[in-house]
């Protein structure tokens, strides 16, 4: 299974970024190869409308069972539900200590959007 996180950087050691439709990177991490890729978010850091959807569109291409971030807005919500991916939101600072609470089955799936629209 994949999961991705929201980063701006290009390892496990990278922050988890507040944002996600805004997020400049995603880490995407296969738990069956333990390897990952970095994909570029590059297209929605600054436009103005449909951030959160075209990004929720990206995790799901890249095959993303699960997401993790900070936080996640109602339109990316219900994009990223009804590709089924679970979607958890956390506090934990670095990429690779959410991947590490992950594994261990310490995050809570969100059941809700915890923002509104147009996080900045």
């Amino acid at each position: 299974m994949k999961v991705a996180f929201t980063t701006s950087g290009n390892d496990l050691n990278a922050p988890l970024d507040n944002r996600f439709g805004r997020a400049p990177k995603f880490l995407v991490y296969d738990l069956d190869s333990e390897t990952f890729k970095v994909a570029e978010n590059q297209q929605n850091l600054n436009t103005t409308q449909r951030a959160g959807i075209q990004s929720a569109e990206t995790v799901a291409r890249l095959g993303a069972g699960s997401f993790v971030t900070r936080h996640c807005g109602p339109k990316a919500f219900r994009v990223l539900s009804a590709a089924e991916v679970k979607i958890y939101t956390t506090d934990v600072p670095l990429v690779a200590a959410t991947l590490e609470q992950c594994r261990l089955g310490k995050l809570a799936e969100a059941r809700s959007a915890d923002t509104e629209g147009h996080w900045v």
